[in-house]
């Protein structure tokens, strides 16, 4: 059984920064292409980041030059560094996994809250 459980959200100030951690199980990880995502209250889900098995990475406009997606396929354990932290980038972030050959993402966490003050 596939299970994705993230960690590492809270509270911070306009500047912070946080990482963000997601622990994977119950499939071999490094087959899998990896993502994180977001959500604002009121808004649609977003994508912030993904990593392939290869380690190409991309990113959201809004982000690029502020998180970096990483993963240590030993620990099966995806990151999300995330840094200059602003009030738009509160939100609900979610990891999900995809088959690397499939276009959707077929697995997702249950989320982890950040919050983050002006």
């Amino acid at each position: 059984q596939v299970q994705l459980v993230e960690s590492g959200g809270g509270s911070v100030q306009s500047g912070g920064s946080l990482r963000l951690s997601c622990a994977a199980s119950g499939y071999t990880y490094s087959r899998y292409c990896m993502g994180w995502f977001r959500q604002a209250p009121g808004k649609k889900r977003e994508g912030v980041a993904t990593i392939d098995s290869d380690g190409s990475t991309s990113y959201a406009d809004s982000v690029k030059g502020r998180f970096t997606i990483s993963q240590d396929n030993a620990k099966n354990t995806l990151y999300l560094q995330m840094n200059s932290l602003k009030p738009e980038d509160t939100a609900m972030y979610y990891c999900a996994a995809r088959g690397c050959g499939v276009a959707s993402y077929n697995y997702r966490g249950q989320g982890t809250q950040v919050t983050v003050s002006s």
